[in-house]
């Protein structure tokens, strides 16, 4: 008898399961709010990214409804065939505006924004400069660009500094890349110092403002506004998936470099266009922004008595400075039993493992949101210390 060809998926996901890696999808009945159907249970969200709670707000939902009203369901085409909606260009316009930039480009998600930038480029004779901690999206466009991929340490200016000035001569172009906020530790990237030692070889900087995106600079313009970098960062990327509560990437950056990336960004030039609902969502909750800092102010009071209160009960959230606060567990089968007695009293809080992290530094990441009251935040609190006391963890 002949092998069973896909024998191997056998043997990793029994690998996975026996690792306590195996990862468990549960089924949303609800909204994104700060309670939630999930797996057919109310349960407190702690989980998901609606940073501002924006993810449900009445007026992203009606711009949507008018939308589909006014434009249908889908753009039918790529952008750069027939897919360019004016909603598309306003947009842009507006996020430009808002982050202080000459120009935006809208494209699918954050994911596909990497990919769009990074190949476009650098390529074969060209080297990246990325930091270890970098998320898949930033490793997967470093890949798809097949340039030399150097990695420097962890949010170390030093070390970047350090590689550049080892290699920047063997190769025709240069790129540096970083996470703004990084996804996992909830830290924040030295990015004005980042800045001056690619500055000091003329590499080319690239930030990914996924997290930073209406959470840090002024009323959530993002990390080169919480740095003061304006006019200095070539290529700023971001999602509005996150505190913009909808679906998305942006590009944004100088007019030259925005222009070339609308005739070489391959998502923008293979995929189809982003729905006119969604567009029109993403533009009130730019409207939302620029209107108040109340959301954003409340998200960081809410994060800054989260982590003050765990602290207190004795767990360890990391080297945190943003509203991402991780609840440090150290192996994964750990942090998966924790997580499902979280949801056994009421929490939605999801266990984080390898490969997504590191093996040794498994944990619960709780996502801070505006849309969460005191007393919703004190009901997460006494169930983490409820099942912290119950499992030994304090």
């Amino acid at each position: 008898m002949t092998e069973d060809k896909l024998h191997f998926i056998d043997e990793d996901m029994a690998a996975l399961k026996d690792a306590g890696l195996m990862i468990n999808i549960r089924t949303i009945g609800s909204p994104a709010g700060a309670w939630m159907v999930v797996d057919g249970k109310r349960v407190l969200n702690l989980c998901t990214n609606n940073y501002l709670g924006l993810a449900n707000d009445p007026r992203l939902k009606a711009a949507a409804k008018r939308a589909v009203d006014d434009w249908g369901v889908g753009p039918a085409a790529v952008r750069t065939i027939a897919g360019t909606l004016a909603l598309h260009v306003e947009l842009e316009r507006r996020l430009a505006a808002f982050k202080g930039v000459d120009d935006s480009l809208y494209v699918q998600s954050g994911f596909c924004a990497n990919q769009a930038v990074i190949p476009a480029l650098v390529g074969r004779e060209d080297v990246i400069f990325s930091d270890r901690l970098n998320h898949a999206s930033i490793i997967d466009g470093c890949r798809l660009s097949r340039a030399k991929i150097l990695v420097y340490e962890h949010c170390d200016p030093q070390d970047a500094e350090r590689v550049i000035a080892e290699n920047i001569g063997q190769y025709r172009r240069a790129l540096l890349v970083t996470d703004g906020v990084f996804s996992m530790d909830g830290d924040v990237a030295p990015l004005d110092q980042l800045y001056e030692a690619a500055a000091r070889h003329n590499v080319i900087t690239m930030v990914d403002d996924a997290h930073g995106e209406g959470v840090l600079g002024r009323g959530g313009r993002g990390i080169v506004d919480h740095f003061h970098l304006h006019g200095k960062i070539d290529v700023e990327m971001g999602t509005l998936s996150k505190a913009f509560g909808v679906v998305g990437g942006v590009i944004a950056g100088s007019r030259k470099v925005v222009d070339y990336l609308r005739q070489k960004a391959r998502p923008l030039l293979f995929s189809s266009a982003v729905t006119a609902a969604d567009t029109a969502a993403c533009l009130a909750a730019v409207d939302v922004l620029e209107e108040s800092t109340e959301l954003v102010d409340r998200l960081w009071d809410n994060a800054r008595f989260f982590k003050a209160e765990m602290q207190k009960l004795g767990f360890d959230t990391g080297q945190s400075v943003t509203p991402i606060t991780p609840v440090m567990l150290g192996e994964a089968p750990l942090a998966q039993r924790f997580s499902r007695r979280l949801f056994e009293e009421g929490v939605f809080a999801m266990a984080i493992g390898y490969p997504t992290v590191p093996q040794g530094l498994a944990r619960i990441r709780v996502m801070m949101s505006a849309a969460l009251s005191r007393e919703d935040i004190a009901f997460g609190l006494q169930a983490f210390a409820r099942v912290g006391q119950e499992m030994g963890v304090i």
